[in-house]
């Protein structure tokens, strides 16, 4: 039975394709097309189709659509709604989250989406790596997320990082060289140099918390849709809500090999705060105030043997030297466990 508070994606709304991952599909909002007027300078060229904005329902103004893929998971909306609203929003405050809210869908419009998402495999214009997976028919609703993108301000610039392992992790040797994140990236850059492959340079999220300015300046060199180092870097030093994940992930400290149940909640939760997305939308203007959320918060799971193999990297990280700096790749970053920039901290988890 419908719930009289919840929400309902209106007959006829038009949407357009933004991005996928590998669980979820997002679709912009856009108003029903209208003709425009023709070129004189094109007298040959049909009239071309604009979009009317304004015609966009005001609940959907400032969101975007999220629907959900068919996935071995099968975790429903409803789910991650509810792990959503009575786990994750207690922690932030709602201005620091990429909400969501459930929204039921009107019938057939996720076999005409899949229909749209066929049609542009035929063209050419979804990602190969997207191919052959679809929208999940069986599922009722849709999420209204937040919209970061910068579509209603072009002379804005969005900024994206995963602030992962802000501390270092808790089954870490006590002489490590590395924190967790860089030992692993060293890892893998080794093997991806053993492929004939390129190696992944990243920032040491160490540096993102560090109460020395030039290290946070470090890291913005790094960061994805980074336009001003030295603006990102003022906005980020002493962050609040980065010191709030910080805070966060010390609390909830059951990760590496000492934690509780590989399934239990606490160790979903544990995960979760530290695989989420910082979103930083900045506007031209420098006096206008800075957007900044964390998304990709659904509540993780170690079920399909993820918890396992979160455990093994962690050992690997441990016997194969990883966080003792015994192996260096040839483009060897620099962490933040030991820069001889800051004074001697802890930051163990």
């Amino acid at each position: 039975m419908t719930k009289p508070n919840l929400l309902e994606l209106p007959l006829g709304v038009q949407l357009v394709y933004l991005a996928e991952g590998g669980a979820n599909v997002i679709y912009r909002f856009v108003g029903k097309p209208v003709l425009a007027k023709k070129d004189p300078k094109r007298p040959l060229s049909p009239p071309t189709l604009d979009t009317d904005h304004g015609n966009i329902p005001t609940k959907l103004k400032g969101k975007l659509l999220r629907l959900r893929k068919e996935t071995a998971a099968d975790i429903s909306y409803t789910e991650i709604a509810r792990n959503f609203d009575t786990i994750i929003r207690p922690l932030f405050n709602p201005e620091e989250l990429v909400d969501q809210t459930l929204i039921r869908l009107p019938e057939g419009l996720l076999s005409s989406c899949n229909e749209q998402l066929r049609t542009a495999e035929r063209n050419g214009a979804r990602p190969t790596k997207r191919h052959g997976s679809y929208l999940c028919l069986h599922e009722p609703f849709g999420l209204l997320i937040t919209d970061m993108t910068t579509a209603g301000d072009p002379g804005a610039s969005l900024a994206e990082l995963k602030p992962k392992w802000l501390n270092q992790s808790p089954s870490a040797p006590a002489t490590a060289h590395r924190c967790r994140t860089c030992a692993l990236r060293e890892m893998k850059n080794r093997e991806s140099q053993l492929s004939g492959l390129k190696v992944q340079r990243s920032f040491c999220p160490l540096d993102l918390v560090s109460e020395q300015y030039e290290d946070v300046l470090r890291a913005t060199g790094l960061i994805k849709g980074c336009k001003d180092r030295s603006r990102l870097a003022r906005i980020l030093y002493r962050n609040p809500t980065l010191q709030r994940l910080q805070s966060l992930q010390k609390t909830e400290r059951d990760v590496g090999l000492h934690g509780p149940a590989a399934q239990s909640q606490e160790m979903s939760l544990a995960m979760t705060l530290r695989d989420c997305t910082m979103f930083i939308k900045i506007p031209h203007d420098e006096k206008s105030p800075v957007e900044i959320r964390l998304g990709d918060l659904d509540l993780k799971t170690g079920a399909g043997g993820k918890a396992g193999y979160w455990r093994d990297l962690e050992t690997r990280l441990i016997d194969q030297g990883w966080y003792q700096r015994s192996n260096i790749s040839q483009d060897s970053g620099e962490c933040g466990l030991h820069s001889p920039r800051r004074p001697s901290q802890s930051y163990l988890a």
